[in-house]
Order: C-alpha cells, then sequence, then structure tokens
C-alpha cells in the first residue's frame, strides 16, 4: 500500500495535506479505498458546514459498504471537489488524487494528533 511521507493520516483512514495557507484538504487512504472495493457513490459535505473532529461529515459507499468519512480536525469547510463525486470511480484509480474537501482548522493544534505515514502504515499492519 502507497502512504505518501508528505501527508498525515488519522485512525478512520482519511489523508491530510497541510497546505500553505493553513487550510487542509482531505481524502481517503489506499488502504481505506482498497477496503472498500469499487467506491460507486460519494456524499461530499456543504461549503461552510462547521465541523468538529472525529465528527461524521460525508458517506463514501462501494458495492460492498457505505462508510462515514471523519473530520481529521475542527472547523469551516471551504472547498469541495464535485467532479470526484461526479466520478467517485477516481477514488479507486487515485486516492491521493482524488481530494474530497478542504477544512480551514479552529485550532492548528489539532493537526498534532495526526499520524505520519510510518505510524499509519504501523497502524494497519
Amino acid at each position: 500500500m502507497n502512504h505518501p511521507d508528505t501527508l498525515r493520516y488519522t485512525d478512520t483512514h482519511e489523508w491530510v495535506r497541510i497546505e500553505q495557507d493553513g487550510s487542509v484538504t482531505v481524502g481517503i487512504t489506499d488502504h481505506a479505498q482498497d477496503a472498500l472495493g469499487d467506491v460507486v457513490f460519494l456524499q461530499l459535505p456543504e461549503v461552510g458546514q462547521q465541523v468538529a473532529r472525529s465528527d461524521s461529515m460525508a458517506v463514501i459507499e462501494s458495492v460492498k459498504s457505505a462508510s462515514d468519512i471523519h473530520a481529521p480536525v475542527s472547523g469551516t469547510v471551504t472547498a469541495v471537489n464535485p467532479p470526484v463525486a461526479d466520478a467517485p470511480e477516481q477514488v479507486n484509480k487515485d486516492p491521493y488524487g482524488a481530494w474530497m474537501f478542504v477544512i480551514k482548522p479552529d485550532d492548528a493544534g489539532e493537526l498534532d494528533v495526526l499520524m505520519d505515514a510510518a505510524r499509519y502504515t504501523a497502524s494497519i499492519a
């Protein structure tokens, strides 16, 4: 499985890319998409939605099951990626390119609890 060193990870299998402006771009990991199987539907949050860390904020469905996508940090949703919702199979083809939403964190300190690639890889081994 591929887990880029440039990203951070949650224990619920979301990846997080910290942007230069302090916002975070979020998607699901290669491990998560592999466990789900063929992704057929993605429900994204609304821009402007307030979320708390660990809240369920989106839904991803595959031919096997449906799963919640959780907020890696508390904050405000500032962007979503409609093209990935329109073609959810992109998540299977390129899980680290198929970002889902962007959050502007309320507290950047919450990023400190996210795992690096080595710790995430060990957690799923």
